[in-house]
C-alpha cells in the first residue's frame, strides 16, 4: 500500500470494523505509513471524519511500538485535537504508551520516551479530562495521569482533586474509572 493508496482508502467512506481490520493487517506489514497515518488524523480533524484515528488505534493496539520513531509528532498533535471521536482515539493511545512505560516498564519506550513527550501526553490528559466532552477520554485520561504521576510528583494531588471535584456529576463509567483511580491513589499515599 501506498501513501496516496490510504489516504484513498481512508476518505472512500465510512470504514466498518471489519475494514478497518483489514487496514491494520496490512498496515502491521508496514511500519513506514505510520507517518502518513498521523497525518491523515489532521487531514479528518478538519474535516469531522475519524477512520484515521479509529485505524491508528487499532492499529496501536496491535504494534504500540511503531509509535515510537512517530512519538514526537503524536505527542506533538495531541494539544490541536478537537474532534470528540479523535480524541477518544489518542487519548486511548496514550493510555497505551503509559501502561507501555510505568506498568509494563517496557525498555522500547523507557528508552525512547523523553520527559518532554510524556509532558505532552500529561498536558493533553489534563485538557482533556477538565475539558466538557464525553467520557471515554476522560477515562483514558484518568489512567495516564495516575500513570504520569509516578514520575512527576505534582500529577497526583491535581488528578486527585479534579476527580474529587468531578465524581458526583459523572456517569457510571466515569465514577467507577475515578474511584478505582482514587483507590489507588489512597494505595501509594497519594
Amino acid at each position: 500500500m501506498t501513501k496516496n493508496e490510504l489516504h484513498i482508502y481512508l476518505h472512500s467512506g465510512r470504514l466498518s470494523k471489519a475494514d478497518v481490520d483489514q487496514l491494520v493487517a496490512k498496515l502491521t506489514l508496514q511500519p513506514d505509513l505510520v507517518g502518513p497515518l498521523l497525518k491523515e488524523i489532521l487531514i479528518e480533524e478538519k474535516e469531522g471524519t475519524y477512520n484515521a484515528s479509529w485505524t491508528f488505534r487499532h492499529l496501536m493496539q496491535t504494534k504500540l511500538d511503531y509509535l515510537l520513531p512517530f512519538l514526537n509528532e503524536f505527542t506533538e498533535m495531541l494539544g490541536n485535537l478537537t474532534s470528540e471521536a479523535t480524541i477518544r482515539a489518542m487519548a486511548c493511545v496514550c493510555e497505551m504508551v503509559c501502561v507501555a512505560y510505568f506498568k509494563k516498564k517496557d525498555l522500547t519506550f523507557l528508552k525512547n520516551c523523553s520527559d518532554e513527550q510524556l509532558d505532552k501526553i500529561m498536558t493533553a490528559c489534563f485538557d482533556w479530562l477538565i475539558s466538557d466532552m464525553n467520557m471515554a477520554p476522560k477515562v483514558f485520561s484518568m489512567t495516564s495521569l495516575y500513570y504520569l504521576g509516578l514520575k512527576f510528583d505534582w500529577v497526583h494531588p491535581e488528578l486527585r482533586q479534579i476527580l474529587e471535584d468531578t465524581y458526583a456529576s459523572g456517569t457510571t463509567g466515569y465514577q467507577n474509572r475515578a474511584k478505582k483511580t482514587l483507590d489507588k491513589l489512597a494505595q501509594i499515599g497519594r
